[in-house]
Parts: C-alpha cells; sequence; structure tokens
C-alpha cells in the first residue's frame, strides 16, 4: 500500500510540473513584434522627401550670357584724333632784358614797345613761315621772336595769324608804292629782283634815322617749303632766293613805311621759272 502512494505521489508531482511550463507568468514581456514599430511606407516618403529638397542642376535660365559685340569698347579711329582740340594760345615768359613788341612781325616793322625780362605774355599765332608770334596785348596786338621767349608748349600748333588774321595800322598821308615787276637773273634763275618806282619820305615822318621807307614781304620757296620773309630796303628794288618745288605758289608784296604806319600793299608780279 505505502508503494502505491508513493508513485502516485512522483505522478503528482510530474503532472504538476508540466502544468507549471505551460502556465504564462507575470515577469517583464520580452519585446514582440506587435510593439515593435514595422517599416512602413515613412520610409517610402522620406525617399521621396529626400528627391523633392535636393537642389535642382544648373540651367541655361541661369546662365550669363557671354559677352558680344555690343558690350565690346570701340577702338580709338582716327576721328577722336582729327576732332582734337586745337591750340589757340600759348604762355611765354621774355628771356631778354628788353624784347621789342612790333606792329608786323619782323625786325623792321614799326616799334610798339618793349616787354621787360620775366615779363609773362600769352601768344595767339604765327605766321606759318618764320620764328615770330603774336602777341595779346590791348588795345594794339604786336609781333616778337620767339628766340627770346621761354614758350610754355610748341608755337609752331598756334593759329596762323598773317597776314588774313592781322592787318598792319594804314598810313593816311601816303599812297601805296608802284611796281614795276620782277625778273630772275639770267646765270641765277632762283635769284629774283622785284622793283617799283621811288617814293619820298617827308621829314618828320620817320620813326628814327635807322628805320627803312619799304617793306617786302615775300612768300618764296627754298628747301621744298614755303618761307615767310619780311625784307627791308631804303632803295626801290629788292633781291632774293626762289626756288622751284613748293606745293604752293611763291607771291609777295611791297609796304611805304612811316611812322604813322603803311602805304599799300601793292602786289609783285611773280616771275615763272
Amino acid at each position: 500500500m505505502t508503494r502505491l502512494f508513493n508513485l502516485l505521489g512522483i505522478g503528482a508531482l510530474i503532472l504538476t510540473s508540466c502544468m507549471s511550463a505551460s502556465t504564462p507568468t507575470a515577469g517583464p514581456f520580452p519585446p514582440t513584434e506587435g510593439l515593435t514599430q514595422p517599416p512602413t511606407s515613412t520610409s517610402t516618403v522620406t525617399a521621396t522627401s529626400t528627391l523633392t529638397f535636393t537642389p535642382a542642376p544648373p540651367t541655361a535660365t541661369f546662365t550669363l550670357p557671354p559677352p558680344t559685340d555690343t558690350f565690346t569698347p570701340l577702338p580709338p579711329t582716327e576721328t577722336s584724333t582729327a576732332t582734337a582740340a586745337p591750340i589757340t594760345s600759348l604762355r611765354a615768359q621774355v628771356t631778354a632784358d628788353l624784347l621789342s613788341c612790333r606792329y608786323g612781325p619782323g625786325p623792321e616793322y614799326l616799334y610798339l614797345f618793349a616787354f621787360r625780362k620775366t615779363t609773362r605774355i600769352r601768344l595767339l599765332g604765327q605766321t606759318g613761315g618764320n620764328n615770330w608770334v603774336l602777341v595779346e596785348n590791348s588795345p594794339q596786338k604786336c609781333w616778337v621772336n620767339t628766340n627770346y621767349l621761354n614758350i610754355e608748349g610748341d608755337p609752331g600748333q598756334l593759329p596762323v595769324m598773317y597776314p588774313d588774321g592781322y592787318r598792319l595800322p594804314v598810313s593816311p598821308y601816303y599812297s601805296p608804292p608802284q611796281v614795276d615787276g620782277a625778273r630772275r637773273e639770267a646765270n641765277n634763275p632762283n635769284m629774283v629782283t622785284a622793283y617799283w618806282q621811288p617814293m619820298t619820305l617827308r621829314a618828320g615822318d620817320e620813326e628814327d634815322e635807322s628805320m627803312f621807307i619799304y617793306i617786302i614781304e615775300v612768300w618764296r620757296c627754298e628747301g621744298g617749303e614755303i618761307i615767310f620773309d619780311p625784307l627791308a630796303s631804303n632803295y626801290p628794288e629788292v633781291s632774293f632766293i626762289d626756288e622751284p618745288g613748293c606745293d604752293e605758289p611763291s607771291h609777295g608784296r611791297v609796304f611805304f613805311q612811316e611812322k604813322h604806319g603803311y602805304a599799300g600793299p601793292s602786289e609783285i608780279p611773280w616771275p615763272a621759272h
């Protein structure tokens, strides 16, 4: 009997053990699939939003256009050079102790007055053929020799003012000279002699004892260039060189000079070569 109860007890223990293994206990819940957020369409949205915020590649819309001829600066042309402003005057300073300023562009014209050394003057013009320049002076402009000036610039760029831009004072007391003609020397055809009728200066009409009564202005050819050469004489003739080879024709004229001004001019009939 005792053996039977022992067997029954053992069997009961085994049954209890089996039932305990199949019954859930109140312990911590293990991770389950129900609590883990499975992958959803969120990942798909994420991929889509990534594409949405990716910067668009540059397109032709934002590309700057290349430079064209419209924006290319034009190169300088001869037109801009030709339109440069002409020189109308130059400043200068007298370097001689006393510099004569005369009524005409040469050393034998009537004397007006003298500039003192270091005097600053303004030059207005030139003859285009010698080294005399016209000086601004009121009321009477006058001419000086550039050899006795310190000039700020090139006097050769000044406008040509003689004979068309300036007139010698006129004498009301004498008639113009009567020019008879001009000839070339037979043994030297480049030598020209002009001659006219003699005139007499009345006493008291001389500027001083060294004044010449005839002023002969010639535009003569030498070395292929026209030279303006104001000559002076107390005799009714004068000789000078005039060569061939200039683009412009040579010419000349004669004045009678007295202290009040000039009678003339009378044109010289120019001899052919």
